[in-house]
């Protein structure tokens, strides 16, 4: 009986931590179209370059680390403003800022630089970080790409 016990337990844990993973993927995922954005300066229409397995992954992993910082700033953000609705914040649109209060603004104006500074250490220019953004909307092969690849990352945390 213990042996046909322990498969069943392993295969059970298996699948419930695939299902957090993959909440947890769709949760860093809606990232792109979180409250807190870097940008949506860049030009749709221009040619872009195709992504490389190694953009890909500097994406995914600035993904993961920009993520919590943004959970944190959007919930001091919401602390501080009540029960209005926080606007859309576009980080390189300094009038998005202006209906924030001064202390949500320091907030935001923190998750903003933060952010970039992850994009960089990840290796990523901004505009090659918002060009993969702008990319994921209509890009059902890099949005594979990309999920698949949080979900690899997620699984071996020292790969972030």
């Amino acid at each position: 009986m213990n042996r046909l016990y322990q498969p069943l337990c392993r295969s059970s844990v298996t699948r419930m931590l695939s299902k957090i993973m993959f909440c947890r993927s769709l949760t860093i995922a809606s990232f792109v179209s979180s409250v807190l954005v870097l940008s949506s300066t860049a030009n749709v229409n221009a040619q872009s370059p195709q992504l490389n397995n190694t953009d890909i992954v500097n994406y995914s992993r600035a993904l993961l680390r920009i993520e919590p910082e943004r959970q944190q700033a959007f919930d001091k953000i919401k602390k501080i403003i009540g029960d209005r609705e926080i606007p859309k914040i576009v980080c390189s649109e300094p009038n998005t800022f202006k209906s924030l209060p001064s202390e949500a603004r320091d907030v935001a104006v923190n998750y903003c630089n933060r952010s970039q500074q992850i994009v960089q250490s990840n290796g990523l220019s901004i505009d090659q970080f918002n060009n993969i953004t702008l990319q994921l909307q209509n890009n059902e092969d890099l949005k594979r790409q990309i999920y698949n690849t949080l979900i690899r990352l997620q699984k071996v945390p020292n790969n972030q």
